[in-house]
């Protein structure tokens, strides 16, 4: 049985996002949890965990088999749970809770996968782009829903600016605008990623950064596959990484995630969309990017801010980081 290390510390919940859904999770003690800021190598990440805890480079519909426990606007929490339950292989779960709002277990992985924040709001503005008015939806009569159960009434954000420039600034403005203090009901960027880089000397907490897996993919997925204790032969491993690029899975997007023909316009297509970074240098001025640094320093660690734009490859190991 998997021994309770830290209760959650507060409760989150967004239009999307409810993570008082995991007080009803029962853990087994070789669990994986991938939690993750949207948009920031979920998918990708679930899918190699997926990879190498079956060895095999074989399609499996990934939110299928790893379903979003925190999240509201898919299946019921029931559902999930039942899902879960049945499976007799070793379970993989995603979370885009940060992670003081998540319980953690001394036997359960907990792998965390950042990115620059830029790229990664780039990226979102994408995934709103192309949302089907269903599932839009669906997440305004959530959120009504929640507000009823929530200690502070939900408002859905305002429609957000569809020139990539004047949606990152934005999104700049709300997080200038965004208390502080104290923890929030529905955490900005910087905010959400503090929360893991407080707890990032846990040995059962691995960080994971997207520009390192697109540089080193099979680096990175040897690095999985030693934390999560996975003995993955090298011959084996390198179709693994195959069937782990960003191309292939593009490829196998509709078999991968089905599911997404509902969500969006496009797909799966539209989901997993261009798979690179440093698009925001395309995108902002030297003053706009002078401005998100200032709102870095003022929000986030100089470590934690290191790591978020350079990833370890470039900042070091969260571990060793002294702040």
């Amino acid at each position: 049985m998997a021994t309770m290390a830290r209760a959650p510390t507060r409760e989150v919940v967004s239009p999307v996002i409810d993570s008082r859904r995991w007080r009803a999770f029962e853990p087994r003690e070789d669990d994986i949890v991938v939690a993750t800021f949207a948009k920031c190598g979920t998918t990708w990440t679930q899918r190699i965990v997926d990879l190498l805890v079956h060895q095999t480079p074989e399609v499996r519909p990934v939110g299928e088999i790893s379903p979003w426990l925190d999240a509201t606007i898919f299946n019921p929490l029931e559902e999930d749970l039942a899902l879960l339950a049945a499976q007799t292989h070793r379970r993989y779960v995603k979370s885009h809770a940060p992670f003081d709002a998540l319980p953690v277990w001394d036997e359960v992985k907990y792998i965390h996968v950042g990115r620059d924040g830029r790229d990664a709001r780039l990226s979102w503005q994408n995934h709103m782009a192309g949302t089907r008015p269903e599932l839009v939806e669906r997440v305004v009569a959530n959120a009504m829903a929640l507000a009823q159960t929530s200690e502070q009434p939900l408002v859905m954000p305002p429609p957000a600016p569809e020139d990539p420039r004047a949606f990152l600034l934005h999104w700049m403005d709300q997080m200038e605008a965004a208390p502080t203090g104290g923890p929030t009901l529905d955490p900005h960027y910087f905010e959400f990623e503090a929360s893991y880089w407080r707890e990032r000397r846990r040995e059962n907490l691995l960080f994971v950064h997207y520009d390192d897996m697109i540089e080193d993919l099979p680096g990175e997925m040897r690095r999985i596959s030693d934390f999560l204790e996975i003995d993955t032969p090298a011959t084996v491993m390198a179709s693994l990484v195959d069937a782990a690029r960003f191309a292939t899975m593009k490829a196998q997007g509709d078999d991968l995630a089905p599911g997404l023909k509902k969500a969006f316009d496009r797909g799966a297509d539209r989901f997993i969309n261009q798979g690179r970074s440093g698009r925001w240098r395309e995108v902002l001025s030297v003053e706009d990017a002078a401005r998100y640094e200032a709102l870095a320093a003022r929000l986030a660690t100089p470590g934690l801010t290191a790591w978020l734009q350079h990833g370890r490859r470039g900042a070091g190991d969260p571990r060793t980081a002294p702040d």
